[in-house]
């Protein structure tokens, strides 16, 4: 059984930093494009990061570059989100993805999902 479990949501002051954790199981991690998503208050889900097991490579959101980093530890199946200069906008319910193909606009694998609010 596929199991994506986030940790690390939480109520923040604009401009402080959050980090969150994904801890993963039930595939080959190393496989899959993982990453995250958000989906904030009346709006569509987006993609937010996403790293290709083909090359490494790491996508941001636009207005998410500089401000956040992901990063993994493959030895853990884990994958974090560091989310620094947070802004109110960022306010969101962030989810843990894994997707097939290195097809990171169509996760297979979805988390239950971490609140993050960020207050102004």
């Amino acid at each position: 059984e596929v199991q994506l479990v986030e940790s690390g949501g939480g109520l923040v002051q604009a401009g402080g930093s959050l980090r969150l954790s994904c801890a993963t199981s039930g595939f080959t991690f190393d496989d899959y494009a993982i990453g995250w998503w958000r989906e904030a208050p009346g709006k569509e889900r987006e993609g937010v990061s996403c790293i290709r097991s083909s090359d490494g490579s790491t996508y941001y959101e636009d207005s998410v570059k500089g401000r956040f980093t992901k990063s993994t530890n493959s030895a853990k199946n884990a994958i974090y989100l560091q989310m620094n200069s947070l802004k109110p906008e960022d306010t969101a319910v962030y989810f843990c993805i894994a997707a097939y193909s290195d097809n990171c606009i169509d996760p297979n694998y979805w988390g239950q999902g971490t609140q993050v609010t960020v207050s102004s």
